[in-house]
């Protein structure tokens, strides 16, 4: 396994829509397993998707289960060609992303989903998810068709926080101010 290189904002391949994946190989197998070391690697992530790393398929991890408020929540999901099929409610909350480490913003979402996919084999799952879990697959669904968090925010002068950025203990540590960060 390995830790693969993000992508960032200014890179335009992060605005590429992905295809969908069509076999399930070693390879894809292999894909899968750098692609969730990476997630694991990031700061606080809780998803990743296959474009942020250049890799232009249809590919998420999501994981919410360490979050500050995880339930409710699936757990950790590897979602292939994930589809949403109905979505309800809305509202702000805060979301920062491994491609944009600079900034957080506030960006509008739907409160609940249903999300339709393959697993990491090629099997048919389905999902109903809500609050945090649900704008987190929202946010790695967004990179599949080249759309980032920064695309969403309603106003990038009153949306757009930049990072706080400031050295502890011989570490460089990232802070935002407000709540409900999704970072993926």
């Amino acid at each position: 396994m390995a830790v693969l290189d993000i992508l960032k904002l200014p890179d335009p391949r992060l605005k590429q829509v992905s295809e969908p994946v069509t076999g399930f190989d070693a390879a894809l197998q292999a894909f899968i397993d750098d692609l969730e070391e990476t997630r694991q690697a990031g700061p606080a992530a809780v998803g990743i998707a296959a474009p942020q790393v250049g890799v232009f398929r249809r590919i998420v991890i999501i994981d919410c289960s360490t979050t500050r408020k995880p339930v409710p929540n699936h757990g950790h999901l590897i979602l292939v060609n994930p589809e949403i099929t109905h979505w309800e409610g809305y509202e702000p909350g805060r979301e920062g992303c491994l491609s944009v480490p600079d900034y957080t913003g506030n960006v509008i979402r739907a409160t609940q989903i249903r999300l339709s996919a393959l697993d990491r084999h090629g099997e048919p799952v389905e999902y109903e998810m809500e609050g945090y879990e649900a704008r987190a697959a929202q946010h790695e669904i967004d990179h599949l068709d080249g759309i980032l968090f920064v695309d969403r925010v309603v106003s990038r002068r009153t949306d757009l926080f930049r990072r706080k950025v400031y050295q502890k203990g011989g570490k460089k540590n990232v802070t935002t101010k407000g709540t409900k960060n999704t970072k993926d």
